[in-house]
């Protein structure tokens, strides 16, 4: 009988004969209610945005990378290797490094990534990123990022200019062997006619959705490559795809026993690490520190249970001289706490989702009607605002906000339990 009885009561005090349903009462429940909905929204979309980051980075990147200290001259016969290891579903060669580009005087450092595009095919998707133009790579083509186009001012069909760093270099070094008494200038003009750069025509551009890559990669065949940067036959490394993204540590293991040194595997993950780290801290971080506000709100249960135990003195007086049992006094401050917990938890759990669900809609609608940019799509690089709803994480902050409205709840429960009846009917 103690449960409906401490129940009853814990109810009877949260509905007052006045008015349904006390304003403290109200108060403490939309103080849950708002710390589980932020918790939610915020954890949701910092997953959502971990986890299309990782689309991204395995779309345009391969799940590992075959590279030595210098070139890989005969990679023919590492790559053969490489595909005959389990788990491996393709493996293509490639050459990248940074170069200077010049179009219509606009001038610019990117990084050119030089590809077989059949063998590509088989490791990443990058026709997938392509918003204008055709993935045509043969000759003297180039597929552009759409950043690094936008900054060049660059359209379907335009040539743009490449010089490798070994133009440069051969450059410099043939003016400062001039001899004494030439004229630098007119020798530094026959030289720069000598050694003529690389001019391509722009047949595709790519959108990733990373700024990082869409502004700085241009994509070349691989015989562009392997003559910006004298290579001949060779190339700088091979990518490989894997049955799994996140099986690639353990074929990285298998492919190391099957390869001579120098040459080593990095997985996308070694390769990105810092970010996804970052990423993943602030996350946790951003967890711990809006829990707070479902701390504040416990507070708030607290100072309510106070509240009502100083105002309730001369009836627990009456309960516990009438016989009430300790912990059927504890049971009713404990139920009031349990019952906005409860509440606030289920309140917030909805309304959390509902704005997750319209996260975009919302944001829209900030923007429109009240001027606010929330997410930037020139910042973050997305359409829309990822997210991603984990049941766990789901779960480990409601059952974590349930926990705190109970605990709270214990103290002034502990207190008015421990009242000693004489005293609190001693003026009655």
């Amino acid at each position: 009988m103690s449960k409906p009885f401490s129940l009853f009561l814990a109810l009877r005090y949260l509905r007052p004969k006045r008015t349904f349903l006390s304003l403290i009462t109200v108060i403490s429940i939309l103080g849950v209610t708002l710390g589980i909905m932020v918790l939610i929204l915020v954890i949701s979309v910092m997953t959502g945005f971990e986890q299309e980051l990782r689309r991204k980075v395995l779309g345009f990147d391969a799940h590992l990378v075959a590279g030595g200290e210098g070139i890989v001259e005969n990679w023919a016969e590492p790559a053969a290797q490489i595909r005959a290891v389990p788990g491996v579903t393709g493996v293509a060669p490639f050459v990248q490094g940074p170069v200077l580009a010049e179009f219509m005087g606009r001038r610019t450092a990117p990084k050119i990534r030089a590809i077989d595009p059949q063998t590509e095919k088989t490791v990443t998707d990058l026709q997938s990123f392509m918003v204008a133009g055709e993935l045509h790579l043969e000759g003297n083509d180039a597929v552009i990022g759409s950043a690094l186009a936008s900054l060049l001012g660059i359209g379907i069909g335009d040539k743009i200019t490449i010089y490798s760093p070994g133009n440069l270099e051969e450059i410099i070094n043939q003016i400062n062997h001039l001899e004494e008494g030439t004229d630098k200038e007119s020798s530094a003009a026959q030289l720069k006619e000598m050694i003529l750069p690389m001019e391509l025509t722009v047949t595709g551009i790519f959108e990733s959705g990373r700024y990082l890559y869409d502004s700085e990669f241009i994509l070349v065949p691989l015989h562009i490559g392997q003559e910006i940067y004298g290579l001949n036959a060779g190339v700088h490394g091979l990518t490989i795809k894997t049955v799994h993204p996140y099986q690639a540590a353990a074929i990285r293991d298998a492919i190391n026993v099957t390869l001579h040194p120098p040459m080593h595997i990095a997985t996308w993950m070694d390769m990105n690490r810092d970010l996804f780290e970052a990423i993943h801290m602030e996350r946790n971080v951003m967890f711990f520190i809006l829990l707070f506000i479902v701390i504040v709100a416990a507070f708030g249960i607290m100072n309510t249970l106070i509240t009502v135990t100083v105002q309730k003195t001369r009836e627990i007086g009456i309960l516990k001289a009438l016989g009430a049992r300790t912990g059927q006094i504890i049971g009713v401050f404990v139920g009031q706490g349990i019952v906005v917990g409860i509440f606030g938890t289920l309140i917030g759990l909805g309304t959390g989702i509902w704005l997750v669900q319209y996260r975009n809609q919302v944001s829209h609608w900030l923007s429109t009607v009240l001027g606010i940019e929330i997410f930037p799509r020139s910042i973050y690089q997305f359409s829309e605002i990822p997210a991603e709803i984990v049941p766990t994480d789901i779960t480990v902050i409601c059952a974590s906000a349930f926990i705190i409205c109970t605990v709270a709840s214990i103290i002034p429960a502990w207190f008015a339990a421990r009242m000693d009846p004489v005293k609190a009917l001693r003026y009655e």
